[in-house]
């Protein structure tokens, strides 16, 4: 394999630089866990760097659905149209197409109400740098109460049966306007412009997760959900088949408090599994599973036309379990709409904030310049003043007198404002004075007074002070503010095998 960067996305890998029409195949769905198309799309990822990677891939190209599902209106980028055939987004989503199922398997699996096919329970956005180092997925919890475009506001996971119903002809198209609605209504939820769709049915994750041996999970407390019947006892365990469907999609019986969040971080925790089994040495080194995950890529995956499957597992070839991020939108609260319960958005300024923060291309490191000791000078030619603000009885007397031992010209001035921490200051002009005062009480502040007179340094004892010669007590650390009501989920990478609730 070459040592050479794996190259930027092409043009040709973004949507607006030129689509090709056509119809999408398949058959009818309702998109349900994003989780099932990551583990899909990113399977390919890790065969692409071969000659036998590179007919695999082929293989998975001449197989794979199509569909178009990019918009050519209602999705653009806060930031321009820099980022066009470099840095990428692609929007993830599941399908519960019921196509390939037994009967007996539709029972076991239980895919929801036959009516209702066209609701999307959950969707992810991953972002992809320019450089192909790393993968950001971002989950959209389905009870967001939304803008769609051309229907008001509604819940996230109607979009997709909104654009499906506004269109007229073939469920094909139907489900491609499906799609293109969705990719709208984040495309202006986020800011960002969609480049790319994916999604996978029900049968491919199943029997995905069957391929790859399982997928490990590690929970903190046991779980009982009585509107699916899961039951998941506490501990690491190993996942598959109806289990690993029952396990992404619970929601109630977890944690403090029942809900979207919850099916989210589980589903994150099982892409993040998933992720390491794709990426791991005994896939890697086995044909046979390579072979299976690839075919079963191409029977289950539906791409929009624009995305070429070979450029990007090229590009993404060098991507580790520690270098992909999970996220969860933050700032969602619970609230009510005509007695209907949904998620209720941050303001609009902590989404663009979160978005900007999301697509930032980190700057080059630059090389630290050499660190330099700072300048001191003798002892005797620094004259101290001790104050004390520590609210201890002659603890300034006490300190001037050991200083002056110490061989500095020291006396105590007085009392202090009450102060938690002790500070030196100094004129202007007078850093090394200041400078070897510091070196003696390791940890004080040091602040500017050009009050003082030259030559002249201000010892302000604090709290924190334990005597001259010992390090002053490091303040505790403060914590993130809380925000009441709302709902986080900490950022966690595909490497953190950590147990959940």
């Amino acid at each position: 394999m070459s040592d050479e960067r794996p190259p930027q996305l092409p043009a040709r890998l973004d949507p607006r630089l030129g689509r090709t029409a056509g119809a999408p195949t398949g058959g009818g769905h309702r998109v349900a866990v994003a989780v099932r198309a990551l583990a899909g799309v990113l399977s390919v990822l890790l065969v692409a760097g071969s000659g036998w990677g590179w007919y695999l891939v082929r293989v998975a190209e001449a197989s794979v659905n199509r569909t178009d599902a990019i918009p050519t209106t209602g999705n653009s980028d806060i930031n321009g149209d820099g980022h066009a055939g470099q840095e990428m987004n692609m929007l993830l989503v599941g399908v519960d197409s019921r196509a390939g199922l037994t009967e007996q398997q539709i029972e076991e699996y239980a895919t929801g109400d036959p009516d209702d096919l066209h609701n999307t329970d959950t969707m992810m956005l991953v972002h992809i740098p320019a450089d192909g180092s790393a993968a950001s997925f971002v989950s959209f919890p389905r009870d967001m109460y939304v803008q769609i475009p051309g229907h008001g506001k509604g819940k996230l996971n109607s979009a997709y049966a909104a654009g499906y119903d506004d269109v007229d002809g073939s469920d094909e198209e139907k489900r491609a306007g499906g799609a293109r609605l969705l990719i709208q209504t984040i495309s202006n939820l986020s800011g960002l412009q969609i480049d790319h769709y994916a999604e996978v049915n029900l049968l491919g994750f199943i029997n995905l997760t069957s391929i790859v041996g399982g997928v490990d999970v590690d929970l903190c407390q046991p779980s009982d959900d009585t509107v699916t019947g899961a039951h998941f006892d506490a501990g690491p365990q190993t996942l598959t088949g109806s289990q690993a469907l029952l396990f992404v999609r619970q929601r109630h019986g977890v944690g403090e408090r029942s809900s979207d969040f919850d099916r989210v971080a589980r589903q994150q925790v099982f892409i993040a599994g998933m992720l390491r089994n794709l990426l791991s040495s005994d896939l890697m080194l086995n044909p046979n599973k390579q072979r299976q995950v690839v075919e079963q890529v191409g029977s289950s995956v539906t791409l929009d036309r624009g995305l070429d499957i070979f450029t990007l597992a090229a590009q993404m070839q060098g991507v580790q379990p520690g270098s992909i991020t999970f996220q969860t939108i933050p700032g969602l609260t619970d609230a009510s709409v005509d007695g209907v319960s949904v998620l209720q958005l941050p303001p609009a300024q902590v989404l663009t904030d979160f978005f900007a923060d999301l697509t930032t291309e980190p700057e080059p490191a630059a090389d630290p310049a050499p660190a330099q000791a700072p300048a001191t000078v003798a002892p005797a030619q620094v004259t101290v003043s001790v104050l004390n603000g520590s609210g201890v009885s002659g603890a300034a007397a006490g300190a001037a007198e050991d200083l002056a031992t110490a061989g500095f010209v020291a006396s105590s001035g007085g009392n202090a404002p009450a102060s938690a921490t002790t500070t030196i200051t100094h004129r202007t002009g007078d850093d090394a004075a200041a400078a070897t005062l510091a070196a003696r009480v390791p940890g004080a502040a040091v602040a500017v007074d050009d009050t003082l007179a030259p030559g002249t340094v201000a010892l302000v004892l604090g709290t924190d002070f334990n005597g001259v010669g010992q390090p002053v007590t490091a303040a505790a650390p403060t914590s993130a503010p809380v925000v009441p009501d709302s709902y986080v989920n900490p950022e966690r990478t595909a490497a953190d095998t950590s147990c959940i609730n």
